[in-house]
């Protein structure tokens, strides 16, 4: 009796392993879905797939935000498709602030390399949680609730973020509200800020209406 239960055993862990793909190196030919990029043929995948070297230049942080985010995401770097990971680059100057944004599909943690950030997120009962953190620390952000960084000293700082996800997503706040056509007027409704704040935003960040 013991002998049946354990070859079926065997056979069952025997072919679970076997339809266990190793990897799923994006296919750029092919388009991008809900689900990720489908996969390269293992024949065509390379070495180079796996390796990504754009972290190690910094991003230019002369804009608005005085900040910059460099991507290993699927997008950039095809060996992390469909392995639930990814990384980026943050680069913040002096000043420097990355504003309130979510990531609907992925956790973060980040890790701060040089400088110091202040680094907060806002749970769903709105109760608010920040810190900030120095050369070492690390802090994680969970999906899909509002967070932010901010330059906490007076050079530059330099933090690396990773995530949950190859394509984590990515929606800023101040973005999705100013940086578009939405009526002035249905904006105020429902923030509660006055048509001038509003005017002034969307001609900042290049919204209209």
């Amino acid at each position: 009796m013991i002998f049946p239960i354990f070859f079926t055993f065997f056979l069952l862990l025997s072919s679970s392993h076997a339809s266990v793909q190793d990897f799923c190196v994006a296919d750029y030919k092919a388009p991008d879905g809900p689900a990720g990029y489908s996969c390269k043929k293992p024949a065509k995948v390379t070495i180079n797939d796996f390796v990504y070297s754009g972290l190690g230049i910094a991003g230019n942080t002369t804009n608005i935000i005085k900040a910059a985010v460099t991507p290993a995401f699927a997008a950039q770097f095809p060996g992390v498709n469909g392995l639930g990971i990814s990384l980026a680059r943050l680069d913040l100057g002096p000043g420097g602030v990355i504003p309130f944004h979510t990531h609907p599909g992925a956790s973060e943690v980040l890790l701060v390399v040089q400088g110091t950030i202040i680094a907060g997120f806002v749970a769903s009962d709105n109760t608010p949680y920040l810190k900030t953190l120095k050369k070492g620390d690390i802090m994680v952000f969970p999906q899909g609730l509002l967070h932010f960084q901010v330059n906490g000293g007076g050079t530059p700082a330099l933090a690396f973020p990773s995530f949950s996800s190859p394509s984590p997503g990515l929606q800023i706040l101040d973005f999705a509200l100013f940086k578009n056509d939405l009526p002035t007027e249905l904006i105020a409704q429902t923030t509660f800020l006055d048509a001038a704040q509003i005017k002034k935003l969307k001609g900042v960040l290049g919204g209209t209406n």
